[in-house]
C-alpha cells in the first residue's frame, strides 16, 4: 500500500471512530426515547447505520493492521507496485496515466489502478516503449507504455 493510501484509510477510520460512531449512538438514544421500538423507523435506521459503521471500522482496522507501506519514490526500473505509468491505447491514440496501487486504495476514476487488475498484471515487469496486450471485459486492448515514473 502506498503512504497516501494508508493515510486516507487511517483518516477514514479516525472519522468513523470520533465523529460517526458517537453521532449514531446519540441518534439511537434519541430514537429510544420515542417509545415503541418495534415500529420506530428512526431507531431501525440508526441501528442499521451503526452496523455499517462498526463493520467498516473492523474492515479498516484489519486492512491497516496488515498493511505494508511502500514508498514508490525509492524505486526505479521496470514497472512494479507504485509505478505511475502513462499509456497510449494503440487503437484510439487515447493517453491515460495510472498509478499501480493495492486493492484497498484502488480508484480507477482517480487513476489508481488495482495491482490485481488485468491491465496492471500485464504491465508488471514491462518498461517504457513496450507494448502490452490486455484481455478486458470489453475485449482485447493494446497499449504502448510511454513513461514509467516513481513519484
Amino acid at each position: 500500500m502506498t503512504r497516501a493510501g494508508f493515510d486516507a484509510l487511517d483518516a477514514e477510520l479516525k472519522t468513523l471512530k470520533t465523529v460517526e460512531r458517537p453521532t449514531v449512538i446519540k441518534a439511537i438514544a434519541e430514537a429510544r426515547e420515542h417509545g415503541d421500538l418495534s415500529e420506530n423507523a428512526e431507531y431501525h435506521a440508526a441501528r442499521e447505520k451503526q452496523s455499517f459503521i462498526e463493520g467498516r471500522i473492523k474492515e479498516l482496522e484489519s486492512i491497516l493492521g496488515r498493511a505494508e507501506v511502500i514508498d514508490p519514490s525509492k524505486m526505479s526500473g521496470a514497472i512494479k507496485f507504485g509505478a505511475t505509468v502513462t499509456l497510449v491505447d494503440e487503437d484510439t491514440d487515447e493517453e491515460r496515466t495510472y498509478q499501480i496501487v493495492g486493492e484497498a486504495e484502488a480508484d480507477l476514476e482517480r487513476g489508481l489502478l488495482n495491482m490485481k487488475s488485468p491491465l496492471a498484471r500485464a504491465l508488471i515487469g514491462k518498461d517504457e516503449g513496450d507494448s502490452v496486450e490486455v484481455r478486458t471485459p470489453g475485449g482485447e486492448r493494446s497499449y504502448e507504455i510511454l513513461t514509467v515514473r516513481y513519484l
